[in-house]
């Protein structure tokens, strides 16, 4: 496969997860009396009488300018905030730093199990934060020694992964999504180039034959922008990569997908789907997401505009202070008290839904006084998370190497590259995980 030629659809909407599952008791409430909001109204009021006029993290003035919503919870509430995710629905926002860390790095108390949660009949059926928040057998949703499991396998195969052969696929995507626009003198940077690159990367690193890439990428892309395709692009999706898992688990060769399906904790083919269809939308998503408000960074600040054309260092400064000032997962979901508990000033009831703000606790004063400062070399930031749940460290070295070379070749190719609109007119997708833009127009020299 040439990986120049690798053709991605551009996603137009929030990646998502896999499609949800929702616990047997909800759906037959929902399936009895239907989901109106006057009902979730009453029982808002009746069972989380905190959360009455809480603040709503979503609307124009939320995902304009989230950093102003975060301040004012803060002088609020402090370190824990009540809040009201879309369609009204309560859960408690943890915007300090130290705060975070404690809820991250303690499952026994605050799991990932959405199944004990005490708010699934007030998230009506096709609530968009479901995705996010419903329980999978996966990395992302299991705690202990069956999320040790998965973290192991996981873990092991992206490891290996060579981020010199992985960086030179990158600039052979990079360079052929650039060639298709590079004589139009404008393009979207984040639906032609952006939301393009991981997806291409990632599917190289399963080592898919050419005659299944296309399809493969259309189904997870399917997955991405459609929510009516969902279930018919997964169970495509699982037509494709079921028959290359059998066969590399018995004859494995230097693939993420063989070293999944070789790995000694022995996941079933289920799972080794499941995990890598989980993998391939968060990286989608984060990494889109940290290439776009990088470029947003560069072409749009002064400082970085002064030295870009000095070489590479900026691309590096603008990387890392994107990971600070505007993480890509802004806001992760989530956990769940598995027992009573207080948290900074609140009172956190068994099954409540806890948000950690990433954003929020990243511009915490308590660990960053000086704002104006600006993080400076420090690597102390949550964009990758922290505890057992953390993004693995070879996932971040992936994702690093993708960001960073689809920035470095595009400025490479189009040192000239000016923005088509004023930096406030960019718009922001509208939801409270991913702090992503939709779309960025660029002007430039055509060639």
């Amino acid at each position: 496969m040439t990986d120049a030629n690798v053709h991605v659809p551009a996603p137009s909407t929030l990646p998502s997860t896999l499609p949800p599952t929702e616990p047997d008791a909800t759906r037959t409430s929902h399936a009895r009396r239907g989901w109106e909001p006057s009902t979730g109204a009453a029982e808002l009021a009746r069972r989380y009488p905190a959360h009455v006029g809480a603040t709503r993290l979503y609307g124009e003035e939320f995902h304009r300018d989230p950093h102003a919503v975060y301040q004012r919870l803060r002088a609020r509430h402090g370190s824990v905030a009540p809040v009201l995710l879309d369609d009204d629905v309560p859960a408690w926002l943890v915007i300090g730093y130290r705060e975070l860390h404690y809820v991250a790095g303690q499952p026994d108390l605050f799991g990932k199990d959405s199944r004990t949660w005490n708010a699934w009949d007030l998230a009506p059926p096709h609530w968009p934060l479901r995705p996010p928040v419903a329980w999978t057998d996966t990395i992302l949703s299991t705690d202990g020694a069956e999320h040790g499991r998965h973290s192991a396998a996981v873990d092991d195969a992206l490891g290996a992964v060579d981020l010199f052969e992985l960086a030179g696929r990158c600039e052979r995507i990079a360079d052929g999504l650039i060639d298709a626009f590079a004589g139009d003198g404008k393009a979207d940077l984040i639906g032609q180039y952006a939301a393009r690159i991981p997806m291409a990367a990632g599917a190289t690193l399963l080592a898919l034959p050419p005659a299944d890439t296309a399809a493969f990428l259309a189904d997870v892309t399917a997955m991405l922008m459609q929510a009516g395709e969902a279930h018919a692009a997964e169970a495509r999706l699982r037509a494709i990569v079921r028959p290359y898992t059998t066969a590399r688990r018995a004859n494995p060769g230097a693939d993420t997908l063989s070293r999944l399906a070789a790995h000694p904790v022995a996941l079933t083919d289920d799972e080794v789907f499941e995990d890598l269809i989980m993998l391939l939308l968060m990286s989608q998503a984060k990494t889109t997401a940290w290439i776009g408000n990088a470029l947003r960074l560069i072409l749009t600040d002064p400082r970085f505009a002064v030295t870009i054309a000095g070489g590479r260092r900026s691309v590096a400064h603008a990387l890392a202070e994107v990971l600070w000032e505007d993480p890509p997962f802004s806001n992760a979901f989530g956990r769940w008290a598995t027992r009573p508990v207080h948290l900074g000033t609140q009172h956190i009831r068994r099954g409540d839904l806890l948000v950690l703000s990433v954003a929020a606790a990243n511009a915490d004063p308590q660990v960053r006084p000086d704002q104006l400062a600006g993080p400076g070399g420090s690597q102390a930031h949550l964009a990758f998370g922290s505890g057992p749940h953390r993004c693995p460290y070879a996932s971040q070295d992936v994702a690093e190497t993708v960001a960073r070379t689809a920035v470095t070749v595009l400025l490479d190719r189009i040192p000239d590259i000016t923005p088509a609109v004023p930096a406030g007119a960019l718009a922001w997708q509208p939801t409270v995980v991913v702090r992503s833009l939709m779309a960025m127009p660029v002007v430039f020299t055509s060639s």
